[in-house]
C-alpha cells in the first residue's frame, strides 16, 4: 500500500497527529511535559526522520535498523547530557559537563546534530548527501566542527561509535555472520509445490521473485545477533529465559499449523488490512522505525521539547535494540520452521482452504503477504514484530505516564498489494486507543499474514515486554545520573 504508507508516514515524520484530541502529557517522571520552546520539529525530531528515510533506501534488516536507530539517538542523548546537571553519559559519564552558562537549547542542539550527524555518516555511508544536507538546514558546517557544542557532540559519539564497532555486531564487516551458521534444509522455491523436507521443524530458505524482478535466495538474517551487546544488559538472559516451541510431530505443533490454515482462508478485509499494515517489509521504515514513528506522533500530541524527546527517543530506541538482540538469540537457538514450509509439509497432496476463497493442494499454499517478499528470512519462533512492538510500548506507557495512544490509520478502499484494487472492498480504519493495542495488533497481524504462529506471536510479545522494562529501567539511570 505505497500510497497510504507514505502519507501516514509524512504525517507522523513531520509531528502531524492522525490521533483523537490529545491526552494530557506527562513526562518521564510523571509531570506534565514542557511546551517546545521552538517551533517546528527539534533537532531530535529531525534526526529521526533523516534516519528512516535512509532506512528506508537502506537494505539493513529489523536488527540492524534498531541498532541504528539506538546508536543514533544514544549519540544524540550522550551529547545533550553534557549540557544537563543531573544526567550522565552513557560511555564517558559526566567527564564531558559543561558549565552552567553554556547550557543553552541552542548548544544542546548543535552537540546532538553533530553527534548525530557522526553517527548517521557511520552507519549510513551512502546517505551522508542527504545527512549533510540537513547540516546545512540547521546552520551547521559538519567539515568544520570547532565550536566547543560540536567538539563536545563528536566526542560523545565518538565514544558510543568506539563501544559499537566491537559489541558483536560485524559492522564494520558488513554485519557478516560471525558463527558459521548454515541451514539444515535446502532452499525452497516458493513458485513450485512442495515435494520433501530434510527437517520439517527447521527453518527453510526460499527463493522466490523479489520487488526487483531478481531471483533471489535470502540467507539467514544476521545469525549471530544474539551475541550483539544489549544496552539493558539482560537481552540475551531474557531470551535464554523464553520456553521452547512446540516440538516436530507433536499435537501442539500440528494444530498450530492447522489453526494458521484457517485464519488465513476466514480473513476479513479488517484483517487483511492488519496484516498488511504491520507488514513492514522492503522499502519500509521496517517495524522498529514504526515505532519511531509513532514516537514522533506522541513528541507532537504531548507538545514535547528538546529536552523530552532526547529521552524518549533514547529508551525508546534502546529498547527496541535489545528486543531485536532477545528475539534473535531465541530465533538462533531454536531455527524453527515458518508457517510457509511447514503447512506445505504437513498438508502436500491435501486439499485445503486459503485466502481468496480458493481452495489449493497444500503442497503451494502461501501466507497472505505480497508475492515479492512472501516470508522475511530467519526462523519463525520467537516474532520480532511482537517482541519489538511489546517493548516500545512498554517504555512509551512508563515515559508518557500511561497507556493512552490514541492512533489510528485509515486503509483506502483496494490498496493491497496482495489483492491490489479488490482488498479492501471499503477504506478501514484501524484505531488504537492504547500503545498496549497497538503492540498487540502488530503480534497477531503476523498470524494472519501467516507468517508466525500463535505461541511465536505471545511469547515475543512476553519477551518485549521484559526487555523493554529492563531498557526504561537502564536508561531512566543514566538521564536521573545514577547510570
Amino acid at each position: 500500500m505505497p500510497d497510504r504508507r507514505s502519507l501516514i508516514a509524512l504525517a507522523l515524520a513531520v509531528g502531524v497527529a492522525v490521533a483523537t484530541p490529545a491526552l494530557p502529557a506527562q513526562g518521564a517522571d510523571g509531570a506534565q511535559a514542557l511546551a517546545a520552546q521552538t517551533p517546528g520539529p527539534n533537532v531530535v525530531l529531525r534526526w529521526n526522520t533523516a534516519l528512516l528515510a535512509a532506512i528506508r533506501t537502506g537494505t539493513l534488516g529489523p536488527p540492524l535498523v534498531a541498532r541504528a536507530l539506538a546508536i543514533v539517538h544514544t549519540c544524540a542523548y550522550d551529547a545533550w547530557a553534557a549540557y544537563d546537571g543531573v544526567a550522565v553519559g552513557t560511555r564517558l559519564g559526566g567527564s564531558l559537563r559543561r558549565p552552567a552558562a553554556e547550557r543553552t537549547q541552542a548548544n544542546k542542539a548543535e552537540a546532538i546534530s553533530f553527534a548525530a550527524h557522526l553517527a548517521a555518516v557511520d552507519l549510513y555511508p551512502a546517505q551522508r548527501a542527504g545527512f549533510d544536507a540537513l547540516m546545512a538546514e540547521l546552520g551547521y558546517d559538519p567539515a568544520n566542527p570547532a565550536s566547543p557544542a560540536a567538539q563536545t557532540g563528536r566526542t560523545a559519539c565518538q565514544a558510543v561509535l568506539d563501544h559499537r564497532h566491537a559489541d558483536g555486531s560485524n559492522q564494520l564487516a558488513g554485519y557478516a555472520d560471525t558463527t558459521g551458521y548454515a541451514p539444515v534444509n535446502a532452499p525452497m522455491v516458493v513458485a513450485d509445490p512442495l515435494t520433501s523436507l530434510a527437517q520439517p521443524g527447521r527453518w527453510t530458505p526460499l527463493t522466490y521473485v523479489n520487488r526487483a524482478g531478481a531471483l533471489v535466495t535470502p540467507p539467514f538474517l544476521a545469525p549471530h545477533w544474539g551475541r550483539v551487546a544489549s544496552f539493558g544488559g539482560t537481552a540475551r538472559d531474557l531470551a535464554d529465559a523464553v520456553r521452547a516451541p512446540y516440538p516436530y510431530g507433536s499435537a501442539a505443533f500440528s494444530a498450530q499449523s492447522a489453526e494458521i490454515v484457517s485464519i488465513t482462508a476466514a480473513l476479513t478485509d479488517r484483517q487483511k488490512a492488519i496484516a498488511e499494515y504491520w507488514a513492514d517489509g522492503p522499502a519500509s521504515e521496517t517495524p522498529p522505525g514504526h515505532w519511531s514513528l509513532f514516537a514522533q506522533q506522541v513528541s507532537a500530541r504531548d507538545h514535547h521539547g528538546l529536552d523530552q524527546d532526547v529521552k524518549m527517543f533514547f529508551s525508546l530506541t534502546n529498547s527496541v535494540m535489545d528486543a531485536g538482540i532477545a528475539s534473535w538469540e531465541v530465533k538462533r537457538d531454536h531455527d524453527s520452521g515458518r508457517p510457509i514450509t511447514t503447512i506445505r509439509f504437513l498438508y502436500k497432496g491435501q486439499q485445503i482452504p486459503t485466502w481468496g476463497g480458493r481452495v489449493i493442494d497444500g503442497a503451494t499454499w502461501v501466507p497472505y503477504q505480497a508475492a515479492t517478499f512472501p516470508t522475511p528470512p530467519f526462523a519463525e519462533y520467537v516474532s520480532g514484530h511482537s517482541t519489538f512492538s511489546a517493548a516500545a510500548a512498554e517504555v512509551l506507557k512508563r515515559f508518557t505516564g500511561g497507556d493512552a495512544f490514541g492512533s489510528q490509520a485509515v486503509i483506502a478502499q483496494g490498496s493491497s498489494q496482495v489483492e491490489p484494487g479488490v482488498t479492501p472492498a471499503q477504506d478501514v480504519t484501524l484505531r488504537w486507543p492504547t500503545f498496549t493495542e497497538a503492540a498487540d495488533q502488530a503480534g497477531v497481524s503476523r498470524r494472519y499474514g501467516g507468517i508466525h504462529f500463535k505461541l511465536g506471536d505471545l511469547e515475543g510479545r512476553a519477551l518485549g515486554r521484559s526487555v523493554g522494562t529492563a531498557a526504561w529501567e537502564r536508561a531512566k539511570s543514566y538521564w536521573t545520573g545514577r547510570g
